[in-house]
């Protein structure tokens, strides 16, 4: 199989996914940039020690989120109906949303490449350390 054959093969993989109680659904066309976060602001949005965001571009066939700003930064996404957070769209990236690796429909495909907001990282979480780490400046 040659270059352009796994390009077109990998664009044509369609995964799903959505909120808690199903009002919600996207979809997203190829394979995501998947990372943990360790950010404050990923804590405390996923009430966890870090979140798992893959990133891509998503379409909605029914319903959309309720956006709310979550910083100058960012805003996320959540279910209207029950709460369920869903996405990070951050202002600086164009036509690529985060969305949250547990709403998808088949999460087990989607294994973080690296880590973010290292230096916000919790001393005890094992998961990650051999993936490459990036940080950020924001703080919240």
């Amino acid at each position: 199989m040659n270059t352009a054959e796994i390009a077109i093969r990998a664009a044509a993989v369609e995964r799903t996914g959505g909120c808690l109680c199903g009002k919600i659904s996207y979809r997203v066309m190829g394979d995501p940039r998947v990372h943990y976060c360790h950010c404050d602001m990923c804590r405390r949005a996923t009430d966890s020690a870090f979140a798992v965001l893959p990133s891509a571009g998503v379409s909605w066939p029914g319903k959309e989120p309720y956006f709310r700003r979550s910083s100058p930064l960012a805003k996320r996404g959540f279910c209207g109906e029950y709460g369920s957070p869903l996405t990070l769209a951050c202002d600086a990236v164009v036509n690529e949303i985060a969305l949250h690796v547990g709403t998808f429909d088949n999460p087990a495909e989607l294994e973080p490449q690296y880590n973010y907001g290292s230096s916000q990282h919790l001393s005890w979480v094992r998961c990650g350390t051999d993936l490459p780490h990036l940080d950020t400046a924001e703080r919240w």
